[in-house]
């Protein structure tokens, strides 16, 4: 058993064919593109900072994925070494942008863990603390942190990540790596609009257990309807965790919520009270 999954059984023969057929992520992955309304999410976000909560098109995407995943738990399935496992946990992965102490542009992933009481509200305040402390020149998160000790040494490198990823194709790498790994996770975002770049279909990388990777691309007019404006998604998608129905069925809810954000105000699962709304930090 690994230590961030449990093994699928009682599979269909075809589905457990599958990793054996296309035993690598980059052979089983489709693309596949889609569109959110820009007009419904703007006005949501510009209310939402209104009324003092400080809600972004990032944290509206997690919180609508998410939803739809609960309801839909193959999409948080991963393949390693030909085996199918269910992820014990829901975390996305994003890349921020952030200044050097010399003043030189870099970049560090960060990696949000999410729970089925979240709301869009505290999915937000989570996203903005990780880019406030992660915004600080000097600060480096503990994924930098591991890639700087693995690089400090010329050779160290090929034999940490190589060690990495035999422990992981055995099941035998322990929870702390696989926690600060932004590879090992249910889906990684990447939000181009916020640097005012189109779309693009991001591979899902085979290192990891990364099965869904979905692109944010700027803003575009919608040809059939005047005066709106829609955000396209690129996505890529491992299709050996769910059979095509399944995933039309996720992308149905998915594209449901985020023409309705103001449902992800309540607990994602459905169930109990709503956690209490925080109110934005500046």
């Amino acid at each position: 058993m690994r230590a961030d999954g449990t093994r699928v059984r009682g599979l269909s023969p075809i589905v457990q064919a599958l990793p054996y057929i296309m035993p690598r992520r980059y052979d089983a992955q489709n693309w596949a593109n889609d569109y959110a309304d820009e007009n419904i999410l703007r006005d949501y976000i510009r209310q939402k900072r209104r009324e003092g909560q400080a809600v972004t098109h990032m944290s509206v995407l997690a919180a609508a994925y998410y939803k739809a995943a609960l309801e839909n738990p193959k999409l948080n399935y991963f393949v390693v070494n030909r085996k199918v496992y269910c992820r014990n946990h829901f975390c996305f992965s994003f890349v921020i942008l952030k200044t050097r102490a010399d003043g030189t542009p870099d970049e560090t992933v960060i990696k949000i863990f999410l729970q089925p009481e979240d709301t869009v509200f505290t999915i937000s305040q989570r996203v903005r603390d990780a880019i406030r402390r992660n915004l600080v020149a000097t600060h480096n998160n503990r994924t930098d942190r591991f890639a700087n000790m693995a690089f400090s040494i010329p050779g160290l490198a090929r034999l940490v990540f190589g060690l990495a990823y035999h422990l992981d194709q055995h099941g035998l790498l322990p929870r702390r790596i696989i926690d600060l790994s932004p590879f090992h996770t249910s889906v990684f975002i990447t939000n181009l609009a916020s640097i005012n770049t189109s779309y693009i279909y991001h591979h899902c990388y085979e290192f990891g257990t990364t099965s869904v990777f979905l692109c944010m691309g700027k803003p575009v007019p919608d040809p059939l309807v005047p005066g709106k404006r829609r955000m396209p998604l690129g996505v890529v998608m491992d299709e050996r965790i769910a059979t095509g129905i399944e995933y039309s069925r996720f992308f149905a809810a998915f594209g449901r919520y985020l023409r309705d954000p103001a449902c992800l105000e309540r607990r994602l699962d459905g169930g109990g009270e709503a956690v209490q709304e925080e109110k934005m930090t500046v």
